[in-house]
């Protein structure tokens, strides 16, 4: 079994320090700010992948439906994250879809603006890659928890991920409304499971509900501790 909680610490440690604010001060043309309400899409799977995006508030979801129809959540983003990065590798189609899960703030940059900037600056063309690379590797971990966790622990490190577990002793607000029937289809299981985990999360103290929505505690991860 991973020793996932170790790993989340080490993700929030080592989180690179990316100048997200240099790199859209240095784009102008080809930039575009936008607003979106919770459950917008701001881009669909198959959509002409044109351009780069930048999460400057708010928190999204990344989904692929196969073939078959069938839809999985591949990545939570939050506040800084970069999207959409695939059409500087050469996609011309979204593989993804993505979808606002709370109200989003986004700027948009366009393919060549956004190549040329990391070709004229070579510190952060290597602060991008990092990030890249670092966010890879929490997908990869992510598949990893889905195929080898069980649910309740999948959920567990939904929550903590979601309240940016690293700050010790504080209870984090995930988001103002995060319904059971979207954590059911984050991990993977059925919105009567994720409703039983709640409610045991609650009763155990790791999490509380109060009007401004659900707050997640730093005493959930002995969830994801104990084996």
């Amino acid at each position: 079994m991973t020793n996932m909680p170790q790993r989340v610490q080490q993700r929030e440690k080592a989180r690179p320090l990316l100048d997200s604010k240099g790199l859209l001060d240095k784009v102008w043309s080809g930039r575009a700010t936008a607003t979106y309400t919770k459950d917008q899409v701001v881009f669909a799977q198959g959509d002409r992948a044109d351009s780069v995006f930048h999460l400057q508030k708010g928190k999204l979801k990344l989904t692929v439906v196969s073939n078959q129809g069938k839809e999985a959540v591949i990545a939570l983003l939050a506040e800084g994250d970069f999207f959409g990065e695939g059409c500087l590798a050469g996609q011309s189609k979204r593989m993804s879809t993505a979808t606002t899960m709370t109200d989003c703030v986004t700027v948009r940059m366009a393919k060549p603006e956004m190549v040329q900037v990391l070709h004229d600056e070579p510190v952060f063309s290597e602060q991008f890659l990092h990030y890249l690379l670092s966010r890879n590797i929490r997908i990869e971990e992510d598949l990893v928890d889905q195929l080898f966790n069980s649910s309740e622990k999948r959920l567990a490190r939904v929550l903590l991920l979601l309240a940016n577990f690293g700050k010790p002793g504080k209870a984090e607000r995930v988001m103002t409304k995060m319904s059971q029937e979207m954590l059911a289809e984050i991990i993977g299981t059925t919105r009567a499971r994720v409703n039983f985990f709640m409610n045991k999360f609650r009763k155990l103290g790791f999490i509380d509900y109060d009007g401004g929505g659900l707050r997640v505690h730093s005493s959930l991860l002995h969830v994801v501790l104990h084996d």
